[in-house]
Formats: C-alpha cells, structure tokens, sequence
C-alpha cells in the first residue's frame, strides 16, 4: 500500500457556480504544483469535462478520477467516482436524463463550459446542473454499483445540501462506507451524533470552485497504486478505525 496526498471533489468552469479559470489543464497543473497525487473531477450532475482532465493529468503525473457530485431528489449532494472514463460518461448520460428540464441561464447562473485537453471550449450544456434530478438518496449506493463506481454523501457538516442537514439524521440502512466532511474539526461531535460514521472511512476535500482553493497535501490515503480501480477499491473498505 502507498500513500497517496489527494483532493476527490473539485469542480471545473462546467459547474455554472465554477471559475471559468478552473479548465481542466489548470486544475491539474495545479494539482502538479501542490504535489498531489490523485485528485477527482466532480462537477455537478456531469462528466463531460473529465476526459479532458484525464488527459491533462496523465501528462503532469497527477491522476484525475472522473466523477461527479450528483444532486439527489432532496436536493442531497453525493459524490460519485468511476474507475474509468466510459463508466463515468455512461453514467453522464443516464444522470442527464433525469435532471430537472430547466434551463440554464448563464448571466444569472454562470456559464457551462465543456473544454478540450488544450483547454479550448467545445460545448455548453442547456439545461441547469445545479438543479436537481429525480433520483433519490436511498437509490444511490446501487446505482454506483449498476455503473462500476462508488458513491459518498458530500460535505456532511454543511448546514445546506448535505445528507445530515437535509434529512437530519443518516438512515440506519444506508449502505456507504466512506463520508466526506468540511472541516476535520466537526468529525467528533459528528460522529458522536450520528454512529454511523463510526464505520466509515472519512474524507475532507476542497471542494474547490477556485484554483486557489485546490488542497494543498496534507491529507492522505493508503492504495496499492494511484490506479483509480484500486483508489475506489481502498475507499469502498470499510476501515477497521473508521477513519
């Protein structure tokens, strides 16, 4: 096993609440210069940007896992990771076609940009991906599974879009063993409220929308390589220390 410095949710200038300077060369160049090693894209309720990103990692040394933080039916946040790109873009499709028909507006909501690996804008998207789609928090751990990936719920100490302040509480048959939080500060009032955690692995990432916000490497996770198939592998354990 090697450890591995990582950030897994980070969002490029196709999320419309993105920097239109988080192209995906930028976001891995910068990844480069802070010396991780494995970062994820994971726009909101889309994939189009992450081969672009691959591509861009794949020369700078940095791997990029293709994903996505899908917007549940109860407006929940889950973050999804693929071991390859045509699982990730499979599931693009599917998530596209039930997300909400509203339409993007670009001066309000910003702009949608799906980019090349030179960081040249090939598309947009129409329809809104911060809205919701109609899939619900208790279909997303098999939906994962349907399309090879895995799934966590996002930022779990934020008071909006989050499992905990949506639903309040966790449900005792969810069947995640890896949760993202915020600030590492809230793990332990976290944990003592809600048990569950006590068997999951635990995340912190950037989240980031602004190059700056990148992570810098401080936090790490154990794999037997920087192969995504074996990332998703370590994160899908259900760690003996919950943490």
């Amino acid at each position: 096993m090697i450890p591995l410095y990582h950030d897994l949710h980070i969002h490029s200038c196709l999320s419309p609440c993105g920097d239109n300077d988080m192209t995906p060369s930028n976001i891995a160049g910068m990844a480069a210069v802070k010396d991780l090693d494995v970062i994820a894209l994971t726009d909101h309720n889309s994939c189009r940007n992450c081969p672009a990103a691959v591509a861009a990692g794949e020369r700078l040394g940095v791997t990029v896992i293709p994903g996505m933080e899908l917007t549940t039916s109860e407006e929940i946040h889950v973050v999804f990771l693929f071991p390859s790109l045509d699982q990730a873009l499979s599931f693009d499709s599917y998530v596209y076609d039930h997300l909400l028909p509203i339409k993007n507006r670009p001066e309000i909501f910003g702009h949608q940009l799906i980019m090349n690996e030179n960081d040249e804008t090939t598309g947009s998207l129409d329809k809104l991906l911060i809205s919701a789609t109609n899939i619900p928090f208790y279909e997303t751990g098999k939906l994962a599974s349907s399309f090879g990936g895995i799934c966590f719920p996002a930022h779990l100490d934020k008071s909006s879009t989050s499992l905990i302040s949506n639903l309040g509480s966790i449900p005792p048959d969810s069947t995640f063993y890896c949760a993202e939080i915020k600030n590492m500060e809230h793990l332990h009032r976290l944990k003592k409220e809600h048990p569950y955690l006590e068997r999951c692995r635990i995340l912190s990432n950037s989240d980031a929308h602004y190059l700056w916000d990148i992570a810098e490497p401080n936090l790490q996770i154990y794999a037997r390589s920087k192969h995504p198939a074996d990332i998703l592998e370590a994160l899908s354990s259900s760690p003996v220390n919950g943490a």
